[in-house]
């Protein structure tokens, strides 16, 4: 970490011509990446990320200088690069620095870095073993190991002088199930905020395996998806990216601030069905999204975005509560110090209701039950999305008939929240990075399962 009188120096020279507030923020993160394809080693790749990065804010503008070289005569002139764009009153005043407390949400037992290449890669070898014997279909098994530790400090002008190191671990098991003319995949990646310790009952790296074989093989055999606007009940976990991409993302200040969300002005107002709760928490213990301190230095939480279909909040960095008129809710986020911060998500997820999961397919007449959710796209302008369903299975008379493969869920998601009428008692996550203005960033998505009364399904299977 950094010396304070060296902080306390560039600071100061962020705030020599007229910013009314400075920060500094100095990463220190390395990884490792085990990828393993039809049981041998591809790659195996080590990487670092040194530097720091100084923001200046005046008012509602915002300049930014980062540079890998964190000597102190690098960083002043990093600084002073930065404060040239602004002209008034130079900041004349000590600074006071308090090291800020944080709760310790995912203390870490077994440092990955702790843990032999050898260990790791015969977990993986058990894991593409088990995913190879699963079934005879199975015609290439591709298994990774992703690692991470990332030391930060964060000060700013205002006395602030926050340290925190995040240390993660996710495992990924990919299947490609073949009859020879034709392939279908599945894809398994839980990742969390947590070491070693995560293989010791959080990960089961061969049941994963399994999934994944079980998700290639149902998919090979199962005839396209028909089209059409229908009632789709759609489970948790990876389920709720639906909810992230279009409408998390519309709630950020990133887009609220600028009037680019179709949520801003309906503070207090109702836009979402009663039984929509909706969160954004970072304090989770051991979850990917989890963080003690934000990328701004402040502590992490619970944020309730929409309860009972009222929108309640808005998810708020510092330079966006500036924008709006608002307080910051522990959601400034960024990629690394390459990035200035933004609003972001954490782990966001649709909360626990009380309706019977059965009863929501055996209700439903004709749809599709979407067991397990792909990419897709979104225009957080307007929360118009395509998703494409990697597993799902075709109702009718309340009943599953049998898989069906290519369907996509096509809607506007301040519509779809609306049209919720099930949301199911028992609530999980699923893991996945986000990109947005301040890089990728790890998150988890979540829900339980739902159903929803209508959504156009696109599908080759014919029109309905």
């Amino acid at each position: 970490m950094l010396r304070k009188n060296t902080v306390e120096n560039v600071l100061r020279a962020a705030l020599s011509t007229g910013g009314d507030f400075a920060e500094l923020f100095f990463e220190d993160a390395d990884g490792l990446s085990l990828s393993m394809l039809d049981g041998r080693v591809e790659n195996a790749a080590a990487s670092r990320s040194y530097g720091a990065g100084v923001r200046i804010l005046q008012g509602n503008r915002c300049v930014y200088a980062c540079c890998s070289d964190t000597s102190e005569r690098a960083l002043v002139a990093a600084a002073k690069q930065a404060a040239a764009a602004l002209s008034g009153v130079p900041f004349e005043g000590d600074f006071s620095f308090r090291t800020q407390g944080y709760a310790a949400h995912s203390p870490i037992v077994v440092a990955p870095s702790s843990v032999s290449h050898g260990k790791k890669i015969e977990l993986m070898r058990q894991a593409h073993r088990v995913t190879k014997e699963s079934s005879q279909e199975i015609s290439q098994v591709a298994v990774r190991l992703l690692e991470s530790s990332q030391r930060v400090l964060v000060a700013n002008s205002e006395g602030l002088w926050g340290e925190d190191e995040r240390v993660r671990t996710r495992a990924m098991v990919q299947a490609v199930a073949s009859n020879g003319t034709e392939f279908q995949t599945g894809y398994v990646a839980p990742g969390y905020t947590m070491g070693f310790e995560v293989f010791s009952g959080t990960i089961d790296f061969c049941q994963l395996g399994r999934e994944a074989a079980r998700q290639a093989v149902t998919m090979l055999h199962a005839p396209e998806c028909p089209s059409g606007f229908v009632p789709v009940v759609i489970d948790g976990g990876f389920g709720g990216v639906i909810f992230h991409e279009a409408c998390g993302h519309a709630l950020e200040a990133t887009a609220v601030a600028k009037g680019n969300s179709v949520f801003c002005g309906k503070m207090g107002q109702k836009i979402a069905a009663d039984c929509v709760t909706a969160v954004d928490d970072g304090t989770l213990a051991g979850q990917w999204g989890t963080l003690d301190m934000d990328d701004e230095g402040l502590p992490t939480q619970r944020n309730v975005l929409i309860e009972n279909g009222v929108l309640k909040s808005y998810l708020i960095d510092r330079l966006g509560a500036r924008r709006m008129g608002m307080k910051p809710t522990g959601s400034g986020r960024r990629q690394g110090y390459t990035f200035a911060p933004t609003s972001r998500m954490n782990n966001t997820f649709i909360a626990p209701g009380t309706d019977d999961e059965e009863e929501m397919i055996a209700t439903m007449g004709e749809g599709l039950y979407a067991k397990n959710m792909g990419g897709g796209s979104v225009n957080p302008m307007t929360g118009e999305f395509n998703f494409a369903v990697s597993e799902g299975y075709w109702v009718r008379d309340g009943k599953i008939l049998h898989p069906v493969r290519g369907a996509t869920l096509i809607g506007k998601g301040a519509d779809v929240i609306q049209k919720i009428d099930r949301v199911g008692p028992k609530m999980w996550l699923g893991t996945g990075m986000c990109g947005s203005l301040s890089g990728s960033v790890p998150t988890c998505v979540g829900q339980p399962r739902i159903r929803v009364q209508g959504i156009t399904v696109g599908g080759k299977g014919g029109a309905l």
